[in-house]
């Protein structure tokens, strides 16, 4: 039984309340703790699905020392990599070895990409090795969410929890509309 494709009205709200919540957060930036706080959680969730790809934590490991500067519209994240090949926070001020932009003005754009199963637009700037490493991660690691449920829910609630979630993606990409032909995106 495969679930029916989302009503045409779906990814307009979905891409509005996005833009909205970028828009207010934009006006009324969150506390600086609130936002580091957020980061270290989003450090711990990548960190989790590293350690579940002992290939990418060798190849992490290689770049050990170097940063990545995560930007868009002012918002910054700066992280490293450390010598277990995890991803740490940049405490310090420093240039990053590779600064990675997001281009677009709203998350709408971005949610638009994904729905469609395309990545989103990026400008690059610095290491290349160091960006060939980054895109790599990008293209060949994934959280194993089914895994992860199973754990707390049992192997056969978390298989069909996938499933569904599987089956709406693929309505959802469905729905998408395909996007007019634009930037590639990347630059030096």
């Amino acid at each position: 039984m495969s679930m029916p494709p989302p009503p045409a009205s779906l990814l307009a709200p979905l891409a509005g309340a996005a833009d909205a919540i970028a828009q207010w957060v934009s006006r009324t930036p969150p506390p600086t703790w609130l936002r580091d706080e957020l980061v270290q959680r989003v450090v711990l969730l990548l960190n989790h699905v590293l350690q579940q790809e002992p290939q990418a934590m060798a190849r992490l490991a290689r770049l050990k020392g170097q940063s990545v500067s995560l930007q868009w519209q002012g918002l910054a994240v700066q992280l490293s990599f450390t010598p277990a090949g995890l991803l740490d926070t940049v405490r310090e001020a420093r240039t990053p070895d590779l600064r990675i932009d997001l281009v677009g003005e709203r998350p709408s754009e971005w949610l638009h990409d994904w729905a469609s199963g395309q990545k989103p637009h990026l400008s690059i700037h610095g290491d290349v090795r160091l960006a060939a490493e980054v895109n790599w991660l990008i293209d060949h690691v994934r959280w194993d969410i089914e895994g992860d449920l199973a754990r707390l829910v049992g192997d056969v609630a978390a298989y069909r929890l996938g499933q569904w979630a599987r089956e709406g993606l693929q309505a959802l990409r469905r729905f998408a509309p395909t996007p007019a032909a634009g930037p590639t995106g990347a630059s030096s």
